[in-house]
């Protein structure tokens, strides 16, 4: 009958190294930043992985957990609490295109005093490598051999929810391009033995730094050669190994290999190593067949008489997995068995940032020492893009950078060369930082370039001629404080002025053709500066006496009785009057009625409903009709089943939003916002916006209300920069003080001219302050989790929450040029949504429950 080989751990021998570790990366995590050393057992040089991530605690296993024959780099780790996907970034010198063995190593050793094991996600790079589960093992190490497309490796450990992902070392060994050679695919270790050996083997004895673990026999012997110069050039499996078998005591016996697959499913490469390591007798012969699970694969095999062998077998859709050694009639003695690998292939997809992409900005944020939660692949995978960069993605080619945002994020030094490479690059954005030195050349090269922003640093004028002349001909808009004469002087010779020595012959029919289009030019022109002073004096008025010329949805006093059913339901109050349930055929109404004593709130009723008749979007709320007769005077919206956002935000609801919903409210806000901006001509600011003035309806969805304060500007005064009162992001955020007012409404600053609204800004008090400092201190200790809403129970993901936080604070920037526009909170709010839904996936959450109808505390649009 066959024999059963078993798995056993013994411990490695000293081995002092003298092969080239130049393909090497050794990386000890959690020893101190800057620290190196020489491991007495292999001879390997191991370094702090503080070179290689940007992120992590360095942590110590307890005392107990620490053996005599413990490889040293196990007696420490690095743990990742923040954050749900932290990466490290390896870079070898050889670059893609070769032949990678890449391992990691875990021992729990009880560092957090939980004694829990933790299950967690190893990724490489955007590709599921294995999720580390520890079962009843100490000590676990995954292995890949990998074939790179990119001169960049990382490799990530997310957190799946089952306890904080962490790791004791991380190692690269370069390997030769014809070891282990099988198309593309990549292969994952599931075990590699050395028989008949009794200790492991490894670095120097093995060059490439394999680990060849010894096994435990069940009647088998040790086999011991007496040369020990036999190897096998097939992958290069060391002396060492080739040198030791095991072999069966009984000479009319074979030999049997089992393991169990962890999937039915599961496909193996399995490479079995044979050699003679005795010198046989004229009379002796050893010659066997090689059976894998019951079926004939090779043979006979005589190693005797060939020497070393490697066979290279598959199996699949097997969960008992055995390879048989059956000894021929013919032979004397019975199968010998040096060693063997098994390997699951994988297809990995290897989507990464193009490559000189991916260097350009890896320089930029070593150059720049850029302390943004930078980590892994730029662009890949989509929900994990880099904060401030948007990347271009199609199925032929690898994602490309198109945009690049740097703003206020405290560079110093000149414009770093390796931007340059970034060559599809539209939109660049370096403003209100402290660079110096000259404007280089290189940025008026990009081929697709339309926007670059150099407002608030110092640099060195003239700018140079090639930028101001794409900026002339509107091929590029280009932002940076005024352009003086010497910037114009830079010009090339008589291309920023006209050649009056020329001499322009014009036909009269050009001529004629000339004014027609001068007179139509001037023809449009007045139409919309007259639509833009309408406009003004619609949303401008503050005579009480002013009237709304346009009957349109206009609803008598006796009608608004009938629709409140003679205002029998009150579902809110405040300064400017009463809010009334109401219901207009089958449809759920609002109805505000203004208090007659409040004069102020008469002009913003005008507002109000003059700007509702002209607007439209799906995150303002609709205006249904307005009743202006005599001194009763009254709006009416739309009805929002769920309240206002701060009903469901501060300590006393019961409705607790998820992360998500509060992500989605954020965006339909700032959406709201966006098209009051951007999309209306001229731009509209609202200046309220507060949490009761976010409206929920029946599925949740945000609408902005209340434009008593509206106003408009003309177009020219450029784009209008946000300062909010966090009421976009606040919903986010831990409630600091129940004041749902952080900032009340949107602080502009014009063309470098402030507006001071009437009634806009309230007193900052000392409280008030203290939130803002309060939270920019919680970011910079890195305490997210002290920050975001308690009641979430850490149910978010903290790569997004961190975008969210660093969104809030530049909304909130004391000076005006630093905040984002509206159409930059958009799309931030958008990829943190992105990220949220990709971080679980396709999975969906249970619903949010639905707030309860109750009329008596709905606020409704907010009172004043």
């Amino acid at each position: 009958m066959g024999q059963i080989l078993e798995k056993a751990a013994l411990p490695l021998t000293i081995i002092h190294a003298q092969d080239d570790q130049s393909g090497f990366i050794s990386i000890d995590c959690g020893i101190a930043r800057g620290t190196n050393y020489t491991d007495s057992k292999t001879g390997l040089i191991y370094v702090s992985d503080a070179g290689f991530i940007d992120s992590g605690v360095s942590q110590n296993i307890l005392p107990t957990y620490v053996f005599s024959d413990l490889d040293i780099q196990f007696t420490t780790l690095t743990s990742f609490p923040q954050g749900t996907r932290n990466c490290y970034t390896l870079r070898p010198k050889q670059g893609k295109g070769n032949r990678y063995l890449i391992r990691a190593r875990f021992h729990y050793g009880n560092y957090d005093f939980k004694g829990q094991r933790p299950q967690f996600d190893l990724y490489l790079g955007s590709d599921l490598w294995y999720t580390v589960n520890f079962n009843a093992s100490l000590e676990m190490d995954y292995e890949i051999i990998h074939l790179t497309s990119s001169d960049y490796i990382h490799v990530c450990l997310v957190n799946i929810g089952l306890g904080i992902p962490f790791i004791s070392a991380l190692e690269l060994r370069l390997l030769d391009m014809s070891m282990y050679a099988n198309e593309l695919q990549s292969l994952i270790l599931f075990d590699r033995f050395n028989f008949g050996a009794s200790e492991t083997v490894r670095y120097a004895d093995d060059k490439y730094d394999r680990i060849w673990q010894t096994a435990t026999s069940n009647g088998l012997v040790d086999l011991q050669g007496t040369s020990g110069t036999v190897s096998s050039l097939f992958n290069e499996v060391p002396p060492k190994v080739m040198s030791t078998a095991y072999t069966n005591p009984n000479l009319t016996d074979n030999i049997r290999y089992r393991w169990t697959a962890t999937d039915a499913h599961q496909e193996f490469f399995i490479y079995l190593y044979i050699a003679e390591i005795k010198t046989l007798k004229s009379n002796q012969k050893r010659e066997f067949d090689i059976y894998l699970n019951g079926v004939y694969w090779a043979g006979p095999v005589s190693p005797y008489a060939e020497g070393s062998l490697t066979y290279y077998l598959t199996s699949s859709n097997s969960s008992e997995n055995n390879i048989l050694l059956y000894q021929t009639e013919n032979s004397t003695l019975p199968p010998i068995f040096n060693a063997i690998e098994l390997y699951n292939p994988i297809q990995l997809l290897q989507q990464h940032t193009q490559d000189q992409d991916a260097e350009a900005i890896w320089s930029t944020k070593t150059t720049y020492g850029i302390k943004k939660n930078w980590q892994g692949d730029p662009c890949v995978p989509q929900p994990s893009v880099w904060f401030g960069i948007n990347c271009s993605y199609n199925d032929t080619e690898n994602p490309r950078i198109t945009s690049l945002n740097l703003s206020s994020s405290g560079l110093s030094g000149e414009i770093a060369d390796a931007l340059a490479n970034l060559t599809m690059i539209r939109s660049l954005d370096l403003s209100y930082n402290e660079l110096t030195g000259i404007v280089p050349k290189f940025l008026a090269s990009y081929s697709f370039l339309e926007m670059i922003n150099l407002t608030g640093n110092s640099f060195a004028r003239p700018l140079p001629s090639e930028l101001l002349e794409k900026s002339k001909d509107r091929s590029l808009l280009l932002i940076i404080e005024g352009i003086s004469d010497q910037d114009e002087g830079s010009c090339p010779k008589d291309s920023c002025k006209k050649n009056t020595d020329s001499k322009v012959f014009i036909p009269v029919i050009a001529t004629i053709a000339a004014v027609f289009v001068l007179i139509t030019i001037l023809a449009i022109i007045w139409i919309i500066k007259r639509r833009q002073t309408s406009v003004l004096e619609i949303m401008n008025a503050d005579e009480p006496g002013d009237i709304i010329e346009s009957r349109n949805q206009r609803f008598a006093f006796s009608e608004i009785q009938s629709i409140t059913d003679s205002f029998s339901t009150v579902i809110g109050k405040g300064g400017f009057g009463t809010v009334f349930y109401g219901s207009l055929g089958h449809k759920q109404v609002a109805v505000k009625m203004l208090s007659e004593s409040s004069t102020q709130g008469y002009r913003e009723f005008q507002a109000e409903v003059r700007l509702l008749m002209s607007i439209h979007h799906k995150n303002i709320t609709s205006l249904v009709g307005y009743c202006d007769e005599g001194c009763q005077k009254g709006i009416i919206y739309e009805y929002m089943a769920n309240g206002n956002l701060g009903m469901h935000l501060f300590d006393g609801s019961q409705n607790v939003l998820s992360w998500k919903k509060r992500l989605e409210i954020g965006y339909d806000a700032a959406q709201g916002l966006e098209y009051m901006h951007h999309g209306c001509k001229p731009p509209l600011v609202h200046r309220d916006v507060k949490c009761s003035n976010i409206l929920l309806n029946e599925t949740l969805q945000a609408k902005l209300a209340d434009f008593g304060l509206s106003r408009a500007f003309a177009t020219e005064v450029g784009a209008i920069r946000s300062r909010i009162d966090l009421v976009v992001l606040k919903g986010l955020i831990k409630n600091i003080n129940n004041e749902p007012l952080l900032f009340r409404g949107l602080i502009k600053n014009i063309n470098n001219e402030p507006l001071l609204f009437r009634g806009l800004l309230t007193s900052i008090n000392n409280k008030l302050l203290y939130s803002v400092i309060w939270v920019k201190s919680m970011v910079e200790q890195g305490n997210v989790e002290k920050i975001i809403d308690p009641r979430l129970q850490g149910d978010f993901d903290t790569n997004a929450a961190w975008k969210v936080l660093e969104l809030a604070l530049t909304c909130v920037d004391h000076t005006s040029a630093r905040r984002p526009t509206m159409n930059d909170v958009v799309m931030d709010l958008k990829n943190c949504l992105k990220a949220e839904i990709g971080v679980h996936g396709s999975k969906l959450n249970i619903p949010d429950r639905l707030m309860s109808l109750n009329l008596e505390s709905m606020m409704g649009p907010n009172l004043r």
